[in-house]
């Protein structure tokens, strides 16, 4: 298990890599650094005038090197720029050799330096924290309703193959699934966020929640996640539940005259549930996709709400940082998924 989890790690930090560096191309294209250059300086700026900004913030360096000094592993660059300032990516004032000492070159992602928000005015550290923890939130909630809905549904549905009870629960998980959140968020604040008869019965704005979440205004965004993802659980767990009830050593226990109930309760419920735990951890990084719509459709101020932003504004520093959290967090749900997988699953063995 330990030689498993050295291997995945190593795969993980070359995954992690090479993601990463393909969101530090698509973001320093020089289209896009030159709206950066414009929106920093004057919209009507020459070409000349955006390619001096360029030069003079180091932007205009091959990219191999800009994206190994981004992480950390290259010394930051000091560059005399053509009005006689010397700029430096870790705000040095002179050569790094003469003022300090080599380690204090190395400024990137690997240092803590996450890089400087062009929109917000802050440190990108400063306030990705802030934004995680509300998504953590949202999605605490969401996990909590989407899981022992989507498995309660599954397992009843999977008991009776073919009942009207499973035509009945399939059918729901179906139309949940194929809803998009922004079609089900919609509808739920047209039904539930209008006044009707005088009467509010949540609000459609979760702006509130940030600083005091509550019922009312929590509710909807909670349940529009949890709706998309409970339908593909449910599925998922009545396929492994129909399997399940039809093995041999549940024919076996209904012939040794066991109730249908200790059937399920005892013998059918663990072995069915193997297979919706990789499921389940894999709606985790998908929650970090479903919470950029949710959280910009009620304007909930988290993860996916700072994307949405820094995207529209062209923050490259920001969508630098949020790539960054969002591979970690993709690649160490599915190293936990599998470890758990085999824990779960004593017929599974690492070779």
């Amino acid at each position: 298990m330990g030689l498993f989890i050295l291997r995945r790690f190593g795969i993980m930090i070359l995954t992690a890599l090479c993601l990463t560096f393909i969101v530090f191309w698509l973001t320093n294209l020089y289209p896009k650094l030159e709206v950066l250059a414009k929106t920093q300086g004057n919209f009507r700026m020459s070409d000349e005038a955006v390619t001096t900004f360029l030069d003079n913030r180091g932007y205009t360096q091959a990219l191999p090197i800009k994206y190994g000094q981004w992480l950390g592993v290259l010394p930051g660059y000091v560059i005399e720029g053509s009005d006689g300032e010397t700029r430096a990516r870790c705000e040095l004032r002179g050569p790094p050799s003469d003022i300090n000492p080599p380690l204090s070159r190395y400024c990137g992602i690997i240092q803590g330096n996450w890089g400087f928000s062009t929109v917000a005015k802050v440190e990108v550290s400063d306030v990705l924290p802030t934004r995680l923890a509300n998504t953590g939130k949202l999605m605490f909630w969401v996990m909590l309703v989407m899981i022992p809905g989507a498995l309660t549904i599954g397992v009843l549905a999977g008991m009776r193959e073919g009942s009207k009870m499973d035509r009945s629960l399939s059918t729901v998980s179906i139309v949940s699934t194929a809803t998009p959140e922004y079609v089900s968020g919609v509808i739920l604040i047209a039904l539930f966020a209008t006044p009707l008869f005088g009467m509010q019965f949540f609000k459609g704005s979760a702006a509130s929640a940030v600083d005091d979440a509550n019922f009312n205004n929590f509710f909807l965004p909670v349940i529009t996640i949890a709706l998309y993802g409970m339908g593909y659980i449910a599925r998922m767990t009545r396929a492994s539940m129909t399997e399940v009830m039809t093995a041999q050593f549940v024919r076996t226990a209904r012939l040794k005259g066991v109730s249908f109930r200790n059937i399920v309760m005892k013998h059918a419920l663990r072995n069915a549930l193997i297979a919706p735990f990789t499921v389940i951890m894999l709606q985790v990084p998908w929650l970090l996709n479903g919470v950029v719509i949710v959280e910009t459709l009620f304007t909930y101020q988290g993860f996916g709400w700072e994307l949405v932003r820094a995207a529209s504004n062209n923050d490259i520093e920001m969508l630098l940082g949020i790539s960054v959290i969002s591979v970690f967090v993709v690649l160490m749900t599915q190293l936990i998924s599998d470890i758990g997988y085999v824990f779960l699953n004593p017929r599974i063995r690492i070779s």
